[in-house]
């Protein structure tokens, strides 16, 4: 899975659910504005709005701006005061309304498709902050707390990457001021993730206080580059285990407090969106959003309950080839107990990821004309949120000097079955999020709120087409492994049905739980944390199956319209050369494809 970039970086600052490992990439300079006179007056006025728009992104995150040369955001944190956040929505929502008095039809064909996805964003930043979204810097699986803990793996080159590094630990106690200030404003209006969810919540907090020797914050502070002096070594590492001492350490012990004696104590109950101020509203909102598409939760859910029949069809057949004696339940309590089925040691569990992962690297030349510059790593999850974190993620790279990451959960590994590796593999490294979303990076031709935004309908619906794709490429041989690819298929599938069960139709955690356990061999840890997981992040889990769904078929349109002209390494390639786009675009940008291809001799 996973997550990153969303529309705007407040929306990014703001919430924690969005603010996922999936992608914190590299900014690079906004594209120079080309002369209006070569240009039509819409694309010119439509470049303003872009750099605007990129702006008041800058504006909201003093880390990117930094990057992009800003030396008076050195050393800063985002500001999250109602004023500053008050300020930036009335920005957002003038800049909205300006693109959408636009004369869109007038657009080039590429700025059509600028002007689409930047209304998208900009309408999304808005709804979110009219939906308060901000009052949730946290969810079932982690929040603010561990997301900003990321500061203290920057790059550390010279004294002045320590001082600014220092001028950000000097600012952690406002940041978690504002954002405990938001946590409070929720516990007021009833806008909290529901209570069953943060059960354990505290642990992800507990695993900062440690003695300052063995946190991630003083980590910086125990080596340096070699051109440092040891004076100067020793002066910083004075200054640091004194700042982590005496200000970071007592504000997770402070935000320990207040997460068990107050905000999880009077956490709301109700699991469903729906019992939220707006919430039936907000839902369908998200919905929309979540697939890009213009469909209810009620379309999403009988779609779901057809995927479902139709997977577990497929399931059984797997089954009766194995001549397994007993039902379908039998079968995935087999799946679930049998020791050989499961790793014995987190290494063990690593290994095998890097040794598919290695498989996979082999099979692209053969289905992509183009890759990647960016290799990626494999390691596991941090220990400080891996029991309450799903059971693998894409990390993206943040800077042209460091590969992606396939993160993988060892926590609880007699939950962390064999089979279900290759569809995972697939899924968050290659072919799946880490060459698209590195690929994404290198186009240069656009501009930077396209480069570095993730729409999830288009990333997790290519992730999970990739898992597909390993069917062609002769991975799952194993009638397990191929359980296992089904498995996480109907995983995806029973979402669409349990994500619109909870927040649209009135069903129970429990009931959610029932229905995700008794049709994927799922461990009952990873049915429980999945979830918790679409309770706190109505709509996301709707973009995986959605988003396949649409590549699949216009995979087949193309297979059929082009007959012997079809190449599979085009349409992958045509498929990923514009980016992450709402399915609306992608169905357009394929239809080219294929009147392309079609006049080729």
């Amino acid at each position: 899975m996973h997550k990153l970039l969303l529309p705007g970086l407040l929306a990014v600052s703001l919430s924690a659910c969005q603010l996922n490992p999936i992608s914190t990439p590299q900014t690079q300079p906004t594209p120079a504005a080309e002369d209006p006179l070569t240009i039509g007056v819409s694309d010119f006025r439509l470049k303003s709005i872009i750099e605007a728009d990129w702006q008041i992104q800058l504006d909201s995150n003093p880390s990117q701006a930094f990057s992009e040369g800003d030396t008076n955001a050195a050393g800063k944190l985002a500001d999250l005061s109602p004023e500053n956040l008050n300020a930036l929505n009335k920005r957002q929502q003038a800049l909205l309304s300006t693109l959408k008095a636009l004369d869109i039809a007038s657009l080039s064909k590429e700025d059509k498709i600028n002007a689409q996805i930047l209304q998208g964003q900009l309408q999304n930043s808005v709804d979110l902050y009219q939906y308060k979204d901000h009052y949730l810097p946290i969810t079932a699986e982690s929040g603010f707390h561990a997301y900003i803990s990321s500061i203290a793996k920057a790059k550390f080159a010279t004294q002045a990457d320590y001082q600014q590094y220092i001028a950000k630990l000097n600012a952690l106690p406002h940041y978690f001021a504002q954002q405990t200030h938001w946590l409070k404003q929720g516990l007021s209006a009833g806008i909290t993730p529901p209570k069953v969810t943060l059960k354990g919540f505290e642990d992800s907090i507990s695993a900062f206080m440690v003695p300052v020797e063995d946190s991630g914050y003083f980590k910086p502070f125990t080596h340096y580059p070699k051109h440092f002096t040891q004076a100067q070594q020793d002066k910083l590492t004075a200054q640091g285990k004194a700042l982590v001492e005496q200000k970071v350490l007592p504000l997770y012990q402070a935000f320990y407090d207040f997460m068990t004696k107050e905000y999880i104590p009077g956490a709301r109950v109700e699991i469903a969106s729906a019992s939220l101020p707006n919430g039936v509203a907000f839902y369908e909102n998200r919905v929309r959003y979540y697939t890009t598409l213009d469909m209810t939760s009620d379309e999403v859910h009988q779609l779901g309950l057809k995927e479902v029949k139709r997977i577990r069809a497929e399931m059984q057949i797997i089954i009766n080839d194995l001549g397994f004696q007993g039902s379908f339940a039998d079968f995935l309590h087999f799946l679930r107990t049998d020791p050989q089925f499961y790793p014995k040691t987190a290494e063990e569990l690593l290994k095998e990821a890097a040794f598919i992962a290695k498989k996979a690297d082999a099979m692209l030349p053969k289905y992509f004309g183009k890759l990647p510059r960016t290799p990626y790593g494999i390691q596991p999850v941090p220990a400080e949120i891996a029991p309450k974190y799903t059971t693998g993620r894409y990390s993206g790279s943040n800077r042209d000097d460091e590969p992606g990451y396939y993160w993988v959960n060892t926590y609880a590994l007699d939950k962390r079955p064999f089979y279900e590796m290759e569809a995972l593999t697939l899924h968050e490294a290659v072919p799946g999020h880490h060459l698209q979303i590195s690929l994404n990076k290198e186009l240069t031709k656009l501009p930077n709120f396209r480069r570095y935004s993730y729409i999830s309908a288009f990333g997790e619906g290519w992730g999970l087409y990739s898992e597909y794709l390993g069917l062609e490429a002769g991975f799952y041989q194993d009638p397990y492994s191929n359980f296992g690819r089904l498995t996480y298929e109907m995983w995806r599938a029973a979402r669409l049905v349990v994500d619109t069960g909870m927040h649209a139709k009135g069903w129970s955690r429990q009931q959610a739980m029932d229905f995700m356990a008794s049709n994927t061999a799922l461990s009952m840890h990873n049915v429980t944390t999945e979830i918790d997981r679409y309770i706190s992040w109505p709509g996301q889990a709707l973009s995986y199956k959605i988003g396949e769904l649409t590549i699949k078929r216009l995979r087949a349109q193309a297979e059929r319209e082009l007959g012997e002209k079809f190449d599979i390494r085009a349409f992958h390639d045509a498929i990923l050369e514009n980016g992450s786009v709402p399915m609306l675009i992608l169905e357009q940008q394929i239809a080219d494809f294929i009147s392309a291809q079609k006049q080729l001799n």
